[in-house]
């Protein structure tokens, strides 16, 4: 029988298999770092763009925030320009409120009365002076109280006095004033 010695064909074998796996484990390596590399590129790509689309935002936030500001300060000069429209229009409806009220007052007057001060604070009108009678002084208050411009007429006190000789009234007289109101419709409709 003849004998074959196979060893060194096994070995040579197995020579090329180890050079085989370390040749196919290099490439894998390389394969791998390739992707890891491909992939790195590809999410720092995606992380740049984004960057640069916050990078927008930021900026686009600020504009709005400016913006904004400005609006806030514009609002404010309207709020303050709109008070003094209000102050204005108040102004306007009372400027000829006082000729009014005396002209309103000078009409309602008896006789036998006499205004020794008037004094008027806001709404609200203190008359002091002379009266012949108490009668005279409930007869003012009725007229008052009928007057379009003056209401509520409230007696706060009156007291015997004595003036050049003759026995008369001392009397203090609270009155509120009132717009009429036909001419507060007429403001209104002018305002609107």
């Amino acid at each position: 029988m003849i004998r074959i010695n196979l060893l060194p064909h096994r070995e040579i074998k197995r020579k090329e298999r180890r050079q085989q796996f370390y040749v196919v484990s290099g490439l894998m390596i390389v394969l791998g770092l390739a992707i890891a590399f491909a992939v790195h590129t590809v999410i720092g790509g995606f992380i740049e763009r984004q960057d640069r689309k916050n990078q927008i935002f930021k900026t686009e936030i600020a504009k709005l925030d400016t913006e904004i500001a400005e609006i806030k300060r514009l609002r404010e000069q309207i709020d303050a320009l709109l008070a003094r429209k209000r102050v204005i229009e108040s102004l306007q409806s009372d400027r000829a409120q006082t000729v009014h009220v005396l002209n309103e007052m000078a009409r309602q007057m008896p006789e036998g009365i006499y205004l020794k001060s008037i004094k008027q604070t806001a709404r609200l009108i203190t008359l002091v002076g002379y009266a012949q009678s108490n009668a005279r002084v409930s007869h003012l208050m009725r007229a008052l109280d009928e007057s379009p411009y003056l209401t509520q007429p409230q007696l706060v006190e009156i007291k015997a006095a004595t003036v050049d000789g003759r026995r008369v009234g001392e009397f203090t007289l609270n009155v509120t004033i009132e717009q009429p109101k036909e001419e507060q419709g007429g403001i209104k409709e002018m305002r609107g």
